[in-house]
């Protein structure tokens, strides 16, 4: 099974250069904890959560950008990436989500509830869980 299966692709991105409290907005907005982050030409330059949000924008009371408090190394898959191995990654790289990308363009998101609701990847997402929590 792919990726291109389980995968969300309505997806809100925000730019390097958008003030934290911006993401944030759009985060409550979309009831959602992770914005992929977009450079000035519209690619993928990494991805800010919540909890980037708050450890390191609003626990050092600086005015920020996006770009100042996201994770810069982009973990990501392809739509045609094999779901065992996101998990696999997700577990090695102690992230909950991860970014689909295709020609340069993030396309949509997967996160391990993604897998959780398949019965034939919920055992997989489950031991990734336990992965990163234990780590």
């Amino acid at each position: 099974m792919k990726i291109r299966e389980f995968m969300t692709d309505d997806i809100v991105t925000c730019n390097m250069k958008d003030t934290v409290e911006s993401a944030a907005e759009l985060m409550k907005e979309h009831n959602i904890g992770v914005l992929p982050v977009l450079d000035e030409n519209g690619s993928p330059a990494g991805m800010v959560t919540d909890r980037d949000i708050v450890i390191r924008g609003v626990a050092e009371h600086k005015d920020q950008t996006v770009d100042q408090v996201m994770t810069h190394e982009l973990i990501h898959v392809t739509p045609e990436t094999p779901v065992e191995h996101a998990a696999d990654l997700m577990a090695s790289s102690q992230v909950r989500r991860l970014p689909v990308i295709e020609n340069g363009q993030v396309i949509g998101l997967v996160s391990l509830g993604d897998l959780s609701v398949n019965p034939q990847s919920n055992e997989k997402a489950g031991d990734t869980l336990t992965d990163i929590s234990q780590q």
